[in-house]
């Protein structure tokens, strides 16, 4: 076996260097987004450019060659990457969270998936939909996983199972890694947003799966994770709301880009039709409008940023994050997406009905918006419930991912 010290290593890059790096390939990033929408896979060289910066390898742990950066650079990142593209920042993401999933597993497991290469990719789908049967040594695993994020560009997958014993009987919810060779992919991601994400169905066919690449979904969303590496500060983060908060990000960014389609129009003096305003941005309500997107992005960026503060300074404390905040990062996530939404919606009505000419950028900013901010996860309002029934102290909850 390959051991972490025989593996090609880099040096782990610094939060600011990190962020440095994504708001560099922004231009990139933009350039290559219509085509990747068209091809509906993240452009080849928007890939190449993102492992060449490390940017894969966020959360990747430090001694098997990553930069093991905690969530609020990790948000920074990815919501800067979503001012170029937002289907490259959404894969990004995905498969970011995927690997920091992927470092909770034993160190055997961990071994197996970067032991020889810090930039292997995994991607994931936690809904548990597959039949599981016990083994020698593991479960042999049949199913099909929807939007599957980033499987263009993975080697391995984290897929939800159930776990059952001899008889068959379920005992518990797990997350079985395996390497994508031994999957399939069937091509059905055709959708109006994110088109470029690549969110296409995985496919098991009688896949054994060893018991130690097999995580118990139950127990980590209690903080109970199989790594050895107790003393590695990211990988005690808190398992549901990292799951949640991490897609907020793109939302926040894909905001941010709607402003700078804007204000970049702004500048070049056009008139308002039909009024006598030769140039918008004379224009009172034009201005209202845009400080009143900036004023919701910063609100989201806001509570983005209070979320990943709370995943990390709990995750430091070696305390898990109590409910009542895991509920608060569940309820936060969903707040970034209202707001984001809300901001873009003002900027559309600032450029108007030019917004959604094909040749306008804004209009697939819109779309990407409105299709990633409608995750399950994310669901501002099931997250207004589980937040409100926190709040209240009701045991009963709408959902067991707090």
């Amino acid at each position: 076996m390959t051991t972490s010290t025989d593996a090609p290593q880099q040096a782990a890059a610094t939060a600011a260097e990190l962020k440095e790096r994504a708001a560099a390939l922004v231009p990139l990033l933009r350039e290559n987004a219509a085509r990747t929408e068209a091809d509906r896979r993240v452009a080849e060289e928007n890939i190449v450019a993102l492992t060449e910066a490390g940017l894969f390898r966020l959360t990747v742990p430090k001694r098997l060659g990553g930069h093991e950066a905690d969530f609020r650079t990790f948000l920074e990142v990815t919501s800067e990457l979503a001012r170029g593209c937002g289907s490259t920042a959404w894969v990004t993401t995905l498969i970011n969270v995927c690997n920091w999933m992927a470092a909770l597993y034993p160190e055997r497991t961990q071994q197996e998936v970067w032991g020889a290469d810090p930039d292997a990719r995994v991607c994931g789908v936690l809904a548990p939909s597959a039949t599981s049967r016990a083994v020698e040594g593991g479960l042999v695993v049949t199913g099909r996983w929807g939007f599957a994020s980033g499987s263009h560009h993975a080697r391995w997958a984290s897929l939800g199972i159930p776990v059952v014993d001899g008889t068959g009987q379920q005992t518990d919810q797990g997350a079985a890694l395996i390497p994508m060779d031994e999957l399939t992919v069937e091509d059905t991601w055709y959708v109006a947003g994110m088109r470029g994400t690549g969110s296409n169905t995985l496919v098991a066919d009688e896949v054994f799966v060893p018991s130690h690449r097999i995580l118990s979904v139950t127990r980590a969303v209690q903080g109970h994770y199989p790594t050895e590496h107790k003393d590695e500060t990211l990988y005690r983060s808190a398992f549901v709301p990292v799951l949640a908060l991490v897609l907020a990000g793109p939302q926040a960014g894909l905001a941010q880009a709607g402003m700078d389609v804007v204000t970049a129009s702004l500048a070049k003096g056009r008139g308002i039709s039909y009024t006598f305003y030769e140039r918008a941005d004379e224009s009172p309500s034009t201005q209202i409008q845009l400080a009143e997107a900036a004023q919701l992005i910063d609100t989201a960026r806001l509570h983005l940023m209070r979320a990943a503060e709370d995943i990390d300074t709990w995750a430091a404390s070696e305390t898990y994050m109590p409910f009542g905040t895991r509920a608060r990062v569940r309820m936060d996530t969903g707040y970034v997406a209202r707001r984001s939404r809300e901001a873009l919606d003002l900027l559309l009505s600032i450029q108007g009905a030019g917004s959604f000419a094909e040749a306008n950028p804004l209009q697939r900013i819109w779309r990407d918006q409105e299709t990633g901010s409608r995750h399950a996860v994310i669901n501002p309002a099931i997250a207004g419930e589980l937040y409100g029934r926190a709040l209240l102290g009701i045991e009963e909850q709408v959902t067991p991912l707090i």
